[in-house]
């Protein structure tokens, strides 16, 4: 079969946390983030290049030893019905690889039903999972860049409550643009998830965002960044009361 995958980096050392990973970028995506730095992907997909397959497996295979695994990215790889069959085809190749950390999927967690039917069948290792911003129809939506409605949102928290079963590997994420978000929601963002394994907190970068007002907003400083992941990760931690 050939999917229109839209871009192949043949390496990557920050997609996956500890691993050494090749990605594939999918098309199209259910939300239109301000922040967003692959909007090529999500409005005009029809406009970027394929990248067959088989040209991506043979370059696998050359760089055989260096590739721990896959991730797939967007874009929102659960909006595509062919997902599972893309997976079901690359499982081959990294068998024979070797590569023994499989297929990371990058989500926005806005398709529930996705993610249990390729956590049930073994398709993906691991799962990373944006959270916006607080989850509340407004504030989520705002975040989001599109109206949301209260289904989808619960959609979001069902995504969220699957992962925490732990089923499958995963971590969280929150991209913090200072003028969009604020250090105390991220923080009860965290309590939400209290008990997750992961929450990692992305800086923004005002290069070539979605919305290009943002291109002004200065991210924030290292040293606050490290703060605010000290104190995640210390709510994380507690139990609750």
């Amino acid at each position: 079969m050939n999917y229109p995958i839209k871009g192949f980096l043949e390496t990557s050392f920050s997609d996956w946390p500890g691993k050494v990973a090749a990605v594939l970028f999918l098309p199209s995506c259910n939300f239109r983030c301000p922040f967003c730095h692959n909007h090529e992907l999500v409005l005009r997909p029809e406009q970027l290049p394929n990248y067959p397959l088989d040209e991506i497996i043979k370059t696998l295979h050359r760089r055989r030893g260096w590739i721990d695994g896959v991730c797939l990215t967007g874009g929102e790889p659960t909006l595509q019905a062919w997902l599972p069959a893309l997976i079901r085809d690359l499982n081959p190749a990294l068998r024979s690889l070797r590569m023994e950390a499989g297929v990371k999927l990058d989500t926005n967690g806005s398709n529930p039903g996705c993610l249990e039917a390729l956590i049930r069948e073994n398709l993906v290792d691991y799962i990373a999972m944006d959270l916006k911003g607080p989850l509340e129809v407004n504030r989520y939506g705002a975040l989001a860049g599109v109206p949301l409605a209260g289904d989808r949102l619960a959609g979001i928290q069902t995504s969220i409550q699957i992962l925490l079963e732990g089923k499958v590997d995963y971590e969280f994420r929150t991209t913090l643009v200072p003028s969009l978000i604020e250090a105390a929601e991220v923080y009860e963002l965290a309590r939400k998830i209290r008990g997750a394994r992961r929450y990692t907190l992305q800086n923004f970068n005002p290069r070539d965002p979605l919305d290009s007002a943002l291109q002004k907003v200065a991210p924030w400083d290292d040293e606050t960044l490290r703060r605010m992941q000290t104190r995640v990760n210390e709510i994380l931690r507690e139990k609750n009361s």
